[in-house]
């Protein structure tokens, strides 16, 4: 009985020395699966990283290339109203000489044809000479253009110096310049053959600098003085311009809408519809 105890109990602990390696190698392969998933799952973070930041960096490529497109737009833009601004003014100087033509012969060595060169960039607000004469009820520029007419018949030659003088300040950007010629003139020449452009234009040299009261008196000083004039379909659209610049934002759009209906056909009248559909479609 002793002796079969004994064999027992050897093959007992036979059986828990041949065990203890077995476990000792499930603990070991279970380490090396967790390393693996760990290494697996690390390595799976690091893709995804890279990855996102490809994603960012063509995100990021795309958008300097669309602010790209935008600059270059703009640029495109801007060169586009200077070359339009340039003909207008060009077309303006001609239509002048044709109007004055036939009242008002050209002195020697006119002023040669040019155009004007816009601003480059934004005009900072400048301060510019009052126009000549108290403000009449309504924001109209009394005392210049109804002034009775000089004692001496006016001299053509003079007129038409004087005109050219402040055209060509104008279409060299010395706005300042140009406002104080146009008003010379308008005091010597208050009914002249052009003094309807120079009110307009006296208009446009506030207007170009951010005056837009002043330019506002100015526009409407042409239309009570100069119904008739050619250049009463620009001055009126210019009134509804300068409303909206100085956030009369109703009376704008109802000046606008006189345009329309006062010059029909006219480009004053398409460019006044063109910014009525622009207002609808609530677009900058």
């Amino acid at each position: 009985m002793t002796v079969l105890r004994s064999v027992w109990l050897a093959i007992a602990a036979a059986a828990l020395v041949a065990a203890a390696p077995a476990s000792a190698q499930r603990a070991s392969l279970a380490e090396r699966v967790e390393r693996l998933e760990t290494q697996a799952a690390t390595q799976n973070q690091t893709q995804a990283n890279i990855e996102l930041l490809n994603r960012v960096n063509a995100l990021q490529q795309e958008l300097a290339s669309q602010r790209g497109l935008v600059e270059q737009l703009q640029n495109d833009n801007a060169r586009l109203r200077q070359t339009l601004r340039e003909q207008y003014l060009d077309v303006d100087s001609r239509l002048a000489r044709l109007e004055g033509a036939a009242a008002v012969p050209a002195p020697a060595g006119p002023v040669a044809d040019a155009t004007m060169p816009a601003p480059a960039g934004p005009v900072a607000p400048a301060t510019m000479p009052a126009v000549a004469g108290p403000v009449a009820p309504g924001g109209v520029v009394a005392g210049v253009a109804n002034a009775p007419l000089p004692g001496a018949p006016p001299d053509p030659a003079s007129e038409r110096e004087l005109y050219d003088s402040a055209f060509q300040a104008l279409r060299e950007g010395e706005y300042a310049e140009a406002s104080r010629r146009f008003q010379t003139y308008l005091e010597a020449f208050p009914n002249g053959t052009l003094a309807p452009n120079a009110w307009y234009w006296l208009g446009e040299s506030y207007y170009v600098t951010q005056n837009y009261a002043v330019a506002l008196q100015a526009f409407q000083n042409l239309l009570q003085a100069f119904p008739d004039s050619s250049k009463a379909p620009d001055a009126l659209l210019k009134v509804g311009y300068s409303q909206f610049e100085l956030g009369r934002s109703a009376e704008g759009e109802s000046t606008l809408r006189e345009v329309i209906a006062r010059f029909p056909g006219s480009d004053a009248a398409r460019l006044a519809q063109s910014r009525l559909r622009t207002l609808a479609l609530n677009l900058p």
